[in-house]
């Protein structure tokens, strides 16, 4: 085995990740499991949950299935919990759930927004929250908040989708700042359209995703697995030296 296949190993690396059902959390299982890791699959949909952690395991990794709803306080909190106490420790942290409430300001309602933020926001903090102080005792971790394009750029429509992103992005600085100097790397990474569920829910339509298709100089939307992949890198210890960085997976969208 070559030394940077080592560096990019998750070998013996414990990862819980949040939105673990579909789209890029169940790719990004697959792709951490395939790297070494054993995983905390977090998300609502108790079939989701058994088959990412039937791939895990086929994978020959471990994988515990909880389920927990982001959208609440105590969600976060008891998923984080339930991780810790299987595994002992957490060793890399991926905040991939999310809600994508779209409509225009002047007909948003505050339940979309508070909704919107609760999932997108608060419970990557409070995840975050949980596990840093096993990460600090062992002088080592990666948190990756997946965050969106729309945390760096404005999109028409998506006002709290934006606006909650944003906040992460910064939210990711913050943990920077008071973590870092534990050997706690986190990071954010913002895709454009990625061709999930949600992502075909909301831009699927030709009507609605050519247009913003079209703005992306690469000409295409994203796979799921092209950020699993971008996942992995952070998660690693090929990028101990990356930390509070925004990583936008755009094909050069906001290079305009």
């Amino acid at each position: 085995m070559g030394e940077w296949t080592k560096r990019f190993s998750l070998k013996g690396k414990r990862a819980l990740v949040t939105g673990a059902t579909k789209g890029i959390g169940l790719e990004a299982c697959k792709v951490l499991a395939d790297a070494g890791a054993d995983i905390a699959a977090v998300g609502r949909d108790h079939q989701g949950l058994a088959e990412v952690k039937d791939a895990v395991e086929k994978a020959g990794r471990r994988c515990v299935a909880i389920a927990a709803d982001m959208a609440t306080v105590d969600g976060p909190v008891k998923a984080a919990d339930d991780a810790l106490a299987y595994f002992g420790t957490i060793d890399i942290l991926v905040n991939n759930a999310g809600v994508a409430l779209i409509d225009p300001l002047l007909e948003a309602s505050v339940a979309d927004w508070d909704a919107t933020m609760a999932v997108n926001l608060r419970a990557p903090f409070l995840m975050a929250r949980e596990v840093a102080p096993a990460m600090i005792r062992q002088k080592a971790g990666k948190i990756i908040n997946i965050s969106s394009q729309a945390g760096v750029v404005a999109l028409e429509g998506h006002g709290a989708y934006c606006a909650s992103k944003g906040g992460l992005n910064m939210l990711t600085k913050v943990m920077t700042v008071e973590w870092a100097r534990h050997n706690i790397q986190i990071n954010t990474i913002c895709p454009t359209v990625i061709l999930t569920p949600m992502g075909e829910q909301v831009w699927g339509q030709p009507a609605k995703g050519d247009p913003m298709k079209a703005k992306i100089p690469g000409g295409r939307f994203g796979k799921p697995v092209e950020v699993a992949d971008a996942i992995l890198f952070l998660a690693s210890s090929a990028s101990d030296m990356i930390c509070g960085h925004d990583l936008v997976i755009d094909g050069g969208y906001t290079a305009i």
